[in-house]
C-alpha cells in the first residue's frame, strides 16, 4: 500500500523526534477510548489506511505515528469523548505526558510518500499469532490515554497483526448484512491489549465498518 504522510521533526531539549500523520484526514472513522470498552467506527478507505498505518509503524521503530481522528466527522453511534491514535515502539520511550508538547510542535510538516510491504507484515503477524497462546507471551499492545489521545506501544509483530485485522475489517466489512441500510457491523477487536493490574472487565477496543452517509452513495461488493 502507498501511504501519502506528512512528516514532523519536533525537538525536546536536545533529543529531534520523528512523527508522521497521514497527509488527509480520515474523516469517516472515530475512536473512543477505552472505559474499559472503547470503539473505533471506520469506513472502508479509514479502516484501509489504518491497516496500512500500523504497518508502517511495525517497521518505524523510531517513528511516532500520529492520527487524528477527534475532528472527524461525529459518528451517529458510540459514547465517550472523541479522542486521537498515537503508535509507538515500546522501546521508544515515549512519555504520554510528554505528548502535548510534541503535539504543539506539529508545524510546517513535509510531505512523505512510503510503501508498505504486506507479504512482510503478514509474516511477522503470524509469527505472533503462534506465540500469542502460550503462557510466557508477553507481547501485548500496552495503552493508555492521555490529553485526549490514545496511546498503543508494542513490538513489530504484534503492529502486524493489528494491521492484518484492520485490513481483514475494511475488506470483508462491505459485505456484512445491514451495512447498505448505515447500520455497523463488528469485525475485530485490537488484539492482545495490556490488561494490568486490578481485575474488573478486560480493556478491550472493537473494531466495526460502517458506510459514511447518504448511504445511497454505497453500493455492496459485486453488485
Amino acid at each position: 500500500m502507498r501511504l501519502r504522510l506528512r512528516q514532523f521533526r519536533p525537538r525536546t531539549g536536545p533529543y529531534e523526534h520523528r512523527v508522521v500523520q497521514p497527509r488527509q484526514p480520515l474523516l469517516h472513522t472515530s475512536l473512543r477510548a477505552p472505559e474499559p470498552i472503547g470503539f473505533l467506527l471506520g469506513d472502508h478507505d479509514g479502516l484501509n489506511r489504518l491497516a496500512g498505518l500500523f504497518s508502517f509503524a511495525a517497521y518505524s521503530r523510531h517513528t511516532i505515528v500520529h492520527v487524528p481522528l477527534r475532528t472527524s466527522l461525529p459518528p451517529d453511534e458510540g459514547v465517550g469523548e472523541p479522542v486521537d491514535l498515537v503508535l509507538a515502539h515500546h522501546t521508544l520511550g515515549l512519555r504520554p505526558s510528554k505528548w502535548p508538547e510534541l503535539r504543539r510542535k506539529l508545524v510546517d510538516g513535509t510531505a512523505l510518500t512510503v510503501r508498505t510491504d504486506e507479504a512482510r507484515t503478514d509474516r511477522d503477524a503470524t509469527s505472533w499469532r503462534e506465540r500469542c497462546e502460550r503462557a510466557d507471551n508477553r507481547d501485548e499492545l500496552r495503552h493508555a490515554t492521555h490529553a485526549r489521545t490514545f496511546f498503543l506501544f508494542g513490538s513489530r509483530d504484534v503492529f502486524a497483526e493489528t494491521a492484518t485485522s484492520f485490513a481483514y475489517a475494511a475488506g470483508w466489512g462491505p459485505h456484512q448484512k445491514g451495512v447498505a441500510k448505515g447500520h455497523s457491523a463488528l469485525m475485530t477487536a485490537l488484539p492482545s491489549l495490556d490488561q494490568g493490574l486490578g481485575g474488573g472487565h478486560p480493556f478491550e477496543v472493537l473494531v466495526c465498518f460502517q458506510p459514511y452517509p447518504p448511504y445511497a452513495h454505497f453500493r455492496l461488493p459485486g453488485r
